[in-house]
């Protein structure tokens, strides 16, 4: 998330919070894409993280891009820690451990999601080529410690990275260590939030087996297809993962928000500065626990839409649905994962004969799923087949929604096309984390310097 909200409209009743996601409404032909993807810096002589002081640190970078777009600057203390284009154009974000993320604009077709993606990153190579850096696209950093990781000053990250060790084991490693790629997408009404919701609970476990892309830590194979997927079941799970009450038939915008109240906070914004509130819940601070300890102790709707961004589960609503079950990857993974959700979501027969297909899946059986694919990718067992077989299935759903959507390029072409490199991994059958161990171990004489050149951008 490129910048906390500032929104002083107070918040009374746990229906103005109910109402806040259901003014995300909108008509189909409103319908927006937003693409999101986080990459790691790295010095190109010695393969050494990118920190963010000096003259060749990541505060410069932003400075240079800042004169290159014309963009304006997100400050954190009078730390440049982003950027912001006007109109909606997105934004350029640090995540904790240094990870350069762009937060795209709302666009109407892949096509324009692909041009910003790489419009951004000849942006980045431009100013990055003279400062000696390059940009790496995997789920996680191959060959970093977390005490060789750097730390970017953001207030809310030193929160958080002051929290997180107190409610799982693996938090850090989820801020500093890890990268993915997410799509934000919109919904008409209460119903067809809960269809993509749910679509996207029991699919996301299948997004990660075909996203798989971190099978390298601390120098070395870790023996997994996505370490990043293993970081998140250990994070917090109080605020993460898989949600049974998603699942319900009768799952509402007040549900998500009933869970969302209960979940401790990390912080509230007043005057500028960040207080420490992760003793606190939501629903606490509504019924008066900040008095005495902040200036202006009640809920306003900023605190509430900065508290939503702090909830991590594999699909999260605000006014519009995340998918955040897929590690980072090479620029054409960028393209194609919001071509592989806009094809199941967007079309109303695709999205009819996938929730058909999944509408009978259990909690049980989705959390199993998910527990597995980490370590075993597409091999992972599914009722009488196994995760390749869904994957398969479901990029071929895909395809068929985005032939429906029919929303072509100047030379004519749908966006089907954008699936292309998920349509390679299952013809293969084997996950791109196992084809990097694959390719270090046979023709890169485990060189890790192999590696961070076959995927930089």
């Amino acid at each position: 998330m490129a910048r906390d909200t500032t929104d002083l409209t107070p918040v009374s009743s746990v229906e103005d919070l109910t109402a806040y996601l259901k003014a995300g409404e909108k008509p189909e032909a409103a319908f927006r894409i937003g693409t999101e993807h986080e990459k790691f810096g790295y010095y190109t002589e010695d393969l050494s993280p990118v920190p963010y002081e000096g003259e060749r640190g990541i505060a410069t970078l932003l400075e240079r891009m800042k004169a290159l777009s014309g963009w304006e600057a997100i400050v954190d203390d009078g730390k440049i820690i982003g950027l912001y284009g006007s109109n909606g154009q997105g934004a350029i974000s640090l995540e904790p451990g240094g990870q350069f993320e762009l937060s795209g604009a709302p666009l109407e077709t892949i096509h324009a999601t692909c041009r910003e993606s790489n419009a951004h990153l000849a942006e980045v190579r431009a100013v990055a080529k003279d400062l000696g850096i390059g940009f790496l696209g995997i789920g996680s950093s191959p060959t970093w410690t977390l005490a060789e990781t750097p730390i970017m000053p953001k207030s809310r990250y030193a929160i958080m990275r002051n929290y997180m060790p107190k409610v799982g084991t693996r938090g850090l490693d989820m801020m500093l260590r890890t990268a993915t790629i997410q799509v934000n997408l919109d919904f008409a009404d209460e119903a067809d939030m809960r269809r993509k919701m749910q679509v996207g609970m029991r699919l996301q476990p299948v997004a990660s087996a075909l996203f798989a892309n971190s099978p390298f830590t601390e120098g070395k194979p870790n023996g997994l297809a996505s370490w990043r997927s293993d970081v998140w079941s250990d994070v917090d799970n109080q605020r993460s993962g898989l949600l049974p009450f998603v699942l319900k038939p009768d799952f509402t915008y007040r549900d998500y928000v009933e869970w969302a109240l209960d979940v401790p906070m990390y912080f509230v914004t007043r005057h500028g500065r960040y207080h420490d509130t992760t003793d606190v819940t939501f629903r606490q601070f509504m019924d008066g626990a900040l008095k005495g300890r902040i200036d202006d102790p009640e809920p306003q709707m900023g605190d509430w839409t900065n508290h939503l961004s702090t909830l991590f589960p594999d699909v999260r609503l605000k006014t519009f649905i995340e998918m955040r079950g897929a590690d980072g990857g090479p620029w054409r993974r960028i393209c194609a994962l919001p071509a592989f959700w806009v094809g199941l979501l967007y079309d109303k027969a695709t999205l009819k004969a996938v929730d058909d297909f999944t509408s009978d899946w259990t909690f049980e059986e989705v959390s199993a799923m998910r527990a597995e694919v980490p370590r075993s990718g597409f091999r992972t067992p599914f009722r009488d087949g196994t995760v390749l077989d869904i994957a398969r299935e479901t990029v071929r759903l895909a395809r068929q929604g985005l032939v429906a959507r029919n929303r072509r390029n100047e030379e004519g072409n749908d966006e089907s096309h954008f699936l292309a490199p998920l349509e390679e991994v299952v013809a293969r059958g084997t996950t791109s984390g196992e084809e990097l161990v694959r390719l270090y171990e046979e023709q890169w004489d485990r060189s890790m310097e192999r590696v961070f050149k076959h995927l930089t951008y």
